[in-house]
């Protein structure tokens, strides 16, 4: 079982960044803390939800990339590095687990984890709400740099 090591945790914390108070995402989610749209007991964040603080902020986060390693390690080959497991979890965070799940992204890398191609399919998801995002944009390639170190 592959587990997102610390530099990979950073990089997640660094492009969400922190917010104390509930917020709606770029794509319109109500989000707290790292990123996060829902709580360890399963239950989704709200706009109305009182403020949290670093620590359970941090901690929160941690929890919930449990799930997302899994996930992450479960539906990805065996062969893939540290590096491209953190990777693949930052991106995983962020556009979620179904849509990692039913990529292109995810069936080029099981085909072949070194394929050029899969830089490409990391800079395609650079939106929300339709749009593109500059700080999608920048986070999808440090994930794809970080894939191919």
């Amino acid at each position: 079982k592959m587990r997102i090591s610390q530099r990979g945790v950073n990089l997640i914390k660094i492009f969400e960044g922190f917010r104390a108070k509930p917020y709606l995402c770029s794509a319109g989610v109500a989000t707290i803390g790292y990123g996060s749209t829902y709580y360890e007991n399963g239950v989704r964040v709200k706009l109305t939800d009182p403020p949290i603080d670093r620590i359970w902020a941090e901690q929160l986060l941690r929890n919930v990339l449990v799930h997302y390693e899994r996930e992450v390690d479960a539906v990805t080959t065996d062969l893939i590095t540290q590096n491209q497991f953190d990777a693949l979890t930052s991106f995983t965070y962020n556009v979620g687990i179904t849509n990692f799940r039913k990529s292109t992204l995810l069936k080029l890398i099981n085909s072949n984890y070194r394929d050029p191609k899969i830089r490409t399919q990391f800079l395609r998801w650079d939106k929300a709400g339709g749009r593109v995002i500059e700080g999608l944009k920048k986070r999808r390639e440090i994930e794809a740099n970080l894939y191919f170190t």
